[in-house]
């Protein structure tokens, strides 16, 4: 069984940083393919970066060049590393896990498992 187990959440100022950790139990971590989410109040779950298990990466364009998405295999890790944030990043952080993990995907169907969620607050 798969677990996912999100860290690093937080308030910050706009303009600010901070890094996302996913911990990941379970076997055969370097084989799937991860993906971080976010769920603003009031709206429905998007999508935010995904990586392949050959570390490809793929990011919404709100983020790109603002958020990086990493893994350590060794250390059944994927992290979010988020800079220049603003007000609007505001949300619960969710990460994922999906058993293929050849591909990135943004599709929240197509991932098996989830953590709990890590809020981040930005304010302005």
């Amino acid at each position: 069984q798969v677990q996912l187990v999100e860290s690093g959440g937080g308030l910050v100022q706009a303009g600010g940083s901070l890094r996302l950790s996913c911990a990941f139990s379970g076997r055969t971590f370097s084989s799937y393919g991860m993906g971080w989410f976010r769920q603003a109040p009031g709206k429905e779950r998007e999508f935010v970066a995904a990586i392949s298990m050959s570390g490809s990466t793929y990011y919404t364009d709100s983020v790109k060049g603002r958020f990086t998405i990493s893994r350590d295999n060794a250390k059944k890790t994927v992290y979010l590393q988020m800079n220049s944030l603003k007000p609007e990043d505001t949300a619960v952080y969710y990460c994922a896990a999906r058993r293929d993990g050849s591909s990135r995907s943004a599709n929240e169907r197509q991932y098996d498992y989830w953590g709990q969620g890590t809020q981040v607050t930005v304010s302005s």
